[in-house]
């Protein structure tokens, strides 16, 4: 077993299910779940973080965790009982569309009354509804784009060639400093954040776990490879317009130059992306694999899904005066000069 102090550490237990598996990692042996996991809460933090705890194997791994466990047959059991429980979840609640067409052309209709976060946050966020969101965010963004390049394999032709040009752009076009990941540490740093990656798992709820869990999903199965293409087009279809309101909020809360670019950065390159991704991954997809239509369609839908779950635990918090995150993050904060 490796000591060397790569990765984050294991976060806190949530309930059984998590209590099992971040045992399993830390002590060495099988995750002793009993029936935990096959009546967990699909969409709640016990299930949630043992399934991030899952997917972190994959990923950066966790400090003292040996790096071979990502592939352990009981983790893996365990892992595919709990992914089970959460995509029958996702196929019963989130299901919308059979044709992603529609669904790609949903996204493109803005809700009445312009009451999700990004307007929120471009009205009247604050300081600290800022922090809170990027915080929770960086689950995401400080691995952005990372899990949608496990689908590269699995594509060929145009579908290939859309996404490939599309991820080149997210990793920075071959430049370390215009990583998306990086962007995004940068804007922590001017929101006066810690940019370790990994630091805000406590803070962030269920909520936000389900929005990176279902990435992950979605990347490590080849039979969901429908699934992650319409994950992927809905995140760049959704992107330009609401990075253009996170921009503006950005630059009304004098958050800095970093966190302005970084959200100015996705409004050009997100309007960019969205037509290839339509026109060349979603299309050439289906012309070579049309029977993946309703996974790609569902793809779709369950980003939509657990975004608005997310954007709701946010709004009812904030409405309400209170923090959105489980834990406080005031003295995580880092004092940039």
């Amino acid at each position: 077993m490796s000591d060397e102090p790569t990765g984050p550490m294991l976060p806190q237990d949530r309930g059984p299910v998590s209590a099992a598996m971040i045992g399993a990692l830390r002590d060495g042996g099988p995750p002793a779940v009993g029936e935990a996991a096959a009546t967990a809460d699909p969409y709640g933090d016990d299930l949630q973080l043992a399934l991030y705890v899952a997917y972190e194997l994959h990923y950066r791994g966790f400090a003292g965790v040996d790096p071979a466990r990502e592939w352990d047959p009981e983790l893996l059991r365990v892992r595919a009982v709990l992914e089970r429980r959460f995509l029958d979840a996702l196929r019963a609640d989130a299901t919308a569309h059979e044709s992603a067409t529609a669904a790609l052309d949903d996204l493109l209709v803005e809700p009445v009354g312009g009451d999700g976060v990004p307007h929120v946050l471009e009205r009247s966020g604050t300081r600290s509804q800022l922090r809170e969101y990027a915080a929770q965010r960086s689950l995401y963004h400080l691995k952005e784009a990372d899990p949608h390049a496990w689908v590269l394999p699995r594509l060929w032709g145009r579908a290939k060639a859309g996404m490939a040009a599309v991820e080149f752009d997210e990793f920075g076009g071959g430049r370390a400093e215009r990583v998306h990941a990086q962007l995004f540490a940068d804007l922590m740093a001017d929101l006066g954040l810690d940019t370790t990656y990994g630091r805000y798992v406590e803070a962030a709820g269920a909520e936000m776990l389900a929005v990176v869990n279902l990435m992950s999903l979605f990347g490590l199965h080849r039979a969901l490879r429908g699934a992650l293409v319409g994950h992927f087009a809905a995140v760049e279809v959704t992107s330009s317009p609401a990075s253009r309101r996170l921009a503006g909020a950005m630059r009304r809360a004098g958050a800095g130059p970093a966190a302005e670019f970084f959200y100015d950065e996705h409004v050009e390159a997100d309007a960019v992306h969205e037509q290839v991704v339509r026109h060349e991954v979603v299309d050439g997809l289906l012309a070579v694999e049309p029977h993946l239509e309703r996974d790609v369609a569902f793809g779709i839908d369950a980003t939509g899904f657990l975004d608005d779950r997310f954007g709701e635990r946010l709004l009812s918090a904030w409405q309400a005066g209170e923090s959105s995150l489980r834990r406080a993050i005031e003295l995580d904060l880092v004092r940039v000069p």
